[in-house]
């Protein structure tokens, strides 16, 4: 491991930020972050950093402060903002206690907050108060988990270490480690830092570039004693050459069944189901242990995580299978008792008196497939999944040293059911969307857009899609910067092309793990009277309309089916169904062919628990959120501007005038018909909400 190190970009950070927050924080920030920036050393809001320097209060008057790392920050993009300063004295003086609930901690921490409006400071801030060093890292880097997770572990790095740097055994966090690592550096004046046995590395120093080089000394020592003992072993079985077609085409299969195996019950009659998100890697790694899973077995389905701050993310052990589903089944459901029996023994060695969270699994490596890991959401997932490949890498290389060796069961559940790291995931209220994977087609239009929008809102995943282009990829990046990129994804598609449909459902899959939620809003339109229609425009317009209105169905279906657990269906038809107009006969007629195969895919599809509803829309202009013109209106608004005589805001005002309301439709409210649809508001299916203003001739509806 080299040091990133570089004093251009120390310097340029002291010039960023030290007028504002001074010299000391700034390069705290500077250092935190080419920490953050190794992932072999955190990954995922893992370890903290502190500073210890000086504040100036209203009076004028000096105090020393502790900046520590806050709660929800990492450290490769932390802000001087996410290290609160504390009381330094204050905290020091309570070392004089011989214990402290965690509770208490907590209270006496954000009492002691230089700003009360900050972020709760690390649970291991009282072990960097303590510590009297200036600079202090705190890492889980890889090299030490590794090489200490093992039943010689612990002795070996003393012997390695020798008086320069502690091997602590392993001690849980909070007040009585804090005063266990302060003890040891009272007595090691001479130590450069420590390793924290199962858990991580500390290093200290009297300035930035000194804390941070220590943290690279000791684990570049670390890595390199494990390259020199790897000399010469196979530490992963050799992979067949897949093609990338064949386990994408595995992994669309093997990730609906695994979305299905996960989800948990809610309660609900009429939408029962809570799925969770998923993100696959087909990481060389993870393919040869999928390639070895019958020897490996046991490794992966017994041992806990490299260090238990892990479990909260993933887990302690990973299901590692074959690509077969009733095989699936079968481990989810071996897993499922498993954690159950972990749970109530441990809890009764504790005597802990706390609710049982689910009992699936987080991560699954499949024969074929690869690396899939499994969150309320996708930045979840993703964090599941790096943290994963971390693991995977460490655990087999710890196995080609000797033997692997994790936590025991006891002490990982102590962690997993902490409340102070359970309150790391947050426990507000999911929005009605949250953990559904939507698809919209046409996406990139003035109604896709507001549909989008709105269902990002809702808490959705979003797959846009519509033709391949720039309209597309500005609208895609629309809603990624609003909404963040890990919940929006693109899958272009021709909906005139069966191939290009097929291939886009199955790269849905891929992108977060299934489907939930469908909205047919593409459509094309075009002018002309039934004596001057020309065959090709009319077949153009059901080939998108009416037949990919068909094609989508029924990839969906297949989905919907394999998955298991519901779902939502919206076609965005049109007020010309019931009602057409002059001159439209091609968009009239095949909208109401895809009308005709919504309504009977309502019929076919009750029984698997997934609806199919169609929003009837009239006179939507443009999406009044990203000021994108209606296609549609752009191809017949020329012709029905000339038929009237008006300019284009005349013919606004004509369309809100022809309706019973006097009112305008704009795409946002088309948007909340199909959310109300795809949140389940109602057990309605085979219905059909207009969004119009109200026209008396279509009263029927």
């Amino acid at each position: 491991m080299e040091s990133r190190w570089n004093e251009m970009d120390a310097s340029a950070a002291i010039g960023r930020m030290g007028k504002d927050f001074g010299e000391d924080l700034a390069l705290r920030v500077y250092s935190s972050r080419i920490i953050g920036q190794d992932t072999d050393l955190v990954v995922h809001g893992g370890g903290n950093t502190s500073v210890k320097t000086t504040f100036v209060d209203l009076l004028g008057e000096e105090t020393e402060v502790l900046c520590v790392k806050g709660s929800g920050w990492d450290l490769v993009s932390i802000e001087p903002q996410g290290l609160p300063g504390l009381d330094l004295q204050a905290l020091r003086d309570l070392r004089a206690l011989d214990g402290m609930s965690d509770e208490e901690m907590v209270r006496q921490l954000r009492r002691q907050l230089w700003d009360p409006s900050s972020p709760n400071p690390s649970v291991e801030t009282l072990l960097h108060a303590f510590l009297p060093d200036k600079f202090v890292d705190h890492t889980h880097a890889d090299a030490a988990l590794v090489f200490g997770n093992r039943p010689e572990g612990f002795a070996e790095m003393q012997d390695l270490f020798g008086d320069e740097v502690g091997v602590l055994p392993w001690t849980f966090p909070g007040f009585p480690l804090a005063k266990k690592v302060a003890d040891y550096r009272d007595a090691n004046p001479q130590a450069i830092g420590l390793v924290l046995h199962k858990h991580g590395v500390f290093s200290w120093g009297p300035d930035a570039r000194t804390s941070y080089e220590r943290m690279i000394d000791i684990v570049d020592r670390l890595e390199q004693e494990i390259q020199r003992r790897l000399q010469g072993k196979q530490v992963f079985v050799d992979v067949p050459d897949y093609t990338e077609g064949s386990f994408k085409l595995m992994a669309s299969s093997a990730l609906p069944a695994l979305r299905r195996l996960t989800s948990s019950n809610t309660g609900s009659e009429f939408s029962p189901y809570q799925p969770m998100i998923a993100e696959w890697r087909p990481t060389p790694e993870a393919l040869a242990i999928g390639e070895d899973h019958e020897n490996r077995w046991e490794l992966f389905w017994s041992t806990g995580p490299l260090t238990p701050d892990h479990v909260i993310r993933t887990k302690s052990a990973y299901v590692v299978a074959p690509a077969d589903d009733e095989v699936l089944a079968a481990k989810v459901a071996d897993y499922s008792l498993a954690y159950i029996e972990y749970f109530h023994q441990a809890s009764k060695e504790r005597e802990a008196s706390v609710t049982m969270l689910d009992s699936f699994p987080r991560v699954f490596v499949i024969k074929g497939v690869g690396l899939v890991a499994l969150g309320k959401d996708k930045k979840a997932a993703i964090a599941a999944a790096d943290i994963a490949e971390h693991t995977l890498r460490g655990k087999m290389q710890g196995h080609a040293l000797s033997s692997y060796e994790a936590l025991a069961p006891v002490e990982v559940f102590d962690m997993e059911y902490w409340s102070l790291e359970q309150a790391k995931l947050g426990k507000a209220q999911e929005p009605p969307l949250s953990r559904r994977i939507a698809l919209v087609t046409g996406a990139a239009g003035a109604i896709g857009r507001a549909v989008c929008r709105r269902l990002l809102e809702g808490g959705a995943h979003v797959i846009l899609s519509d033709l391949e282009g720039d309209d597309l990829d500005t609208a895609v990046a629309e809603m990624a910067d609003r909404f963040g990129a890990t919940r929006v994804a693109s899958v272009p598609m021709d909906l005139c092309d069966e191939k290009s449909v097929k291939q886009g459902f199955r790269d849905a899959i891929l992108a977060f793990g299934g489907l939930d939620i469908l909205v047919m809003n593409h459509g094309i339109a075009h002018v002309s009277s039934i004596e001057e229609m020309e065959l090709a425009d009319w077949e153009r317009v059901h080939a998108v309309n009416e037949t990919g209105t068909l094609l989508c169905c029924r990839e969906a279906t297949r989905i919907f089916k394999h998955q298991g657990i519901g779902g939502q269906v919206v076609l965005n038809a049109s007020k010309n169904v019931p009602a057409p107009g002059a001159e439209f006969s091609a968009y009239s007629a095949s909208k109401a062919g895809a009308v005709q195969v919504a309504r009977v895919a309502a019929l076919e599809l009750a029984d698997i628990g997934v609806t199919v509803n169609m929003v009837h829309a009239d006179g939507v202009f443009s999406d009044e959120g990203s000021g994108k013109s209606s296609g549609l209106w752009d191809v017949v608004g020329p012709e029905r501007m000339a038929a009237r005589g008006l300019d284009p805001a005349q013919l606004r005002e004509y369309y809100k005038g022809r309706n019973l309301l006097k009112v305008p439709v704009h795409a946002s409210q088309v948007a909340e018909a199909v959310a109300f649809f795809a949140e389940r508001k109602t057990p309605t299916t085979g219905a059909a909400l207009t969004v119009d203003g109200g026209h008396a001739q279509t009263f029927y509806r």
